[in-house]
């Protein structure tokens, strides 16, 4: 019985040692600056879950092309500068609007069962100020790489249009039917990781907690942070 509490603890610390240094370890070491970085993005820090917010417009995209804005939100104003895009468990992210009303079941399924995932959109006016954001600045070439990963990660009808699947949280959210299964192993905030990949935003190794992602943000740009 000794022992096997011995080597539960072995497991045990060795696991939390893997994560830690996960956690603080960059997937990039060294000067990988970009060209050009004339594109700010900005990603939330939601307590346990990350989005990603980009400009509505700019010269490289037009995200109302892709998703009209009208069709986002109950808000009949559509004057929105910026969306905020964030993957997750479905059933988890439609019941859940803070961390203090998470079911217990539901995150327990999100976990460890493969479910199925969402995408949530969010519009706003400005850039919020009531959560955790930092800006990183890409150049416009690996703006376009995260644009397509974003919206590849869209599950498209028969029709190739975006499935709507609620309304969100407040008047301006909605919910829409997304690739990919939830699991331990992939997770909101490594969707969120994977998408800053595809910009060259540095990420750290182990990405499943959401204050990694924000330790490790860097544009990749010289003297911005």
């Amino acid at each position: 019985m000794r022992k096997s509490i011995q080597r539960l603890g072995i497991v045990i610390l060795s696991l939390s040692a893997f994560l830690t240094i996960g956690y603080f370890t960059p997937r990039k070491w060294g000067n990988y600056s970009q060209a050009d970085c004339t594109i700010s993005l900005y990603i939330s820090n939601q307590g346990i879950h990350t989005e990603i917010i980009v400009p509505v417009k700019n010269e490289y995209f037009d995200w109302n092309q892709f998703l009209p804005l009208r069709e986002i939100g109950r808000d009949a104003n559509y004057d929105y500068k910026y969306l905020s895009l964030g993957w997750g468990d479905r059933a988890f992210m439609l019941e859940t609007p803070t961390s203090g009303s998470i079911n217990p079941v539901t995150a327990f399924k999100a976990l460890f069962l493969l479910t199925p995932s969402t995408l949530h959109v969010q519009s706003y006016r400005v850039v919020p100020q009531n959560i955790e954001t930092k800006c990183v600045k890409i150049s416009g070439k690996n703006y376009l790489m995260l644009v397509n990963f974003i919206k590849n990660s869209f599950q498209l009808d028969a029709a190739g249009k975006k499935m709507k699947i609620s309304y969100g949280y407040g008047n301006s959210d909605s919910f829409y039917e997304a690739k990919g299964s939830y699991y331990i192993l992939r997770t909101c905030n490594d969707w969120t990781a994977e998408a800053l990949q595809k910009a060259e935003v540095n990420t750290p190794l182990w990405s499943t907690l959401s204050s990694a992602i924000i330790f490790h943000l860097n544009s990749g740009c010289e003297g911005h942070k």
